[in-house]
């Protein structure tokens, strides 16, 4: 069985709360703290094919940093995936990924649309 990976930012709420529903569910998980260990170039895109996402979809454009050097300028889908693997405070989070899909699990409940049927129980 494939394993469930969640890329987790310790210190946003919507990455905790997913966490959580894992943890309080014994949802067997491996825990990517994507901040401190970042996505290659090669693993990002990988998990974007997963998510079904081009890479300017997965940029939070609500970040400072996303607003001071990248808001309002035109930027390939590819530039945007060397973007995101040196700054992954710019990814999308919580992300819940299961074999070949992945999902950004807001709300956390999310996660259940791509997790086998015996974990939403």
């Amino acid at each position: 069985m494939p394993t469930i990976t969640i890329y987790h930012n310790g210190e946003c709420s919507k990455c905790r709360g997913a966490l959580e529903i894992l943890q309080e569910r014994g949802i067997p998980h491996a825990v990517r703290w994507y901040l401190a260990e970042p996505l290659s170039a090669g693993e990002l895109v990988a998990l974007l094919g997963k998510l079904n996402m081009k890479p300017s979809e997965l940029v939070r454009t609500s970040e400072e940093l996303y607003m001071q050097h990248y808001a309002g300028k035109n930027i390939s889908e590819e530039e945007w995936v060397t973007i995101l693997a040196e700054n992954p405070m710019l990814m999308q989070r919580p992300i819940v990924e299961y074999g070949n899909k992945a999902v950004v699990a807001r709300p956390a409940e999310r996660m259940f649309e791509i997790l086998p049927a015996m974990y939403s129980v």
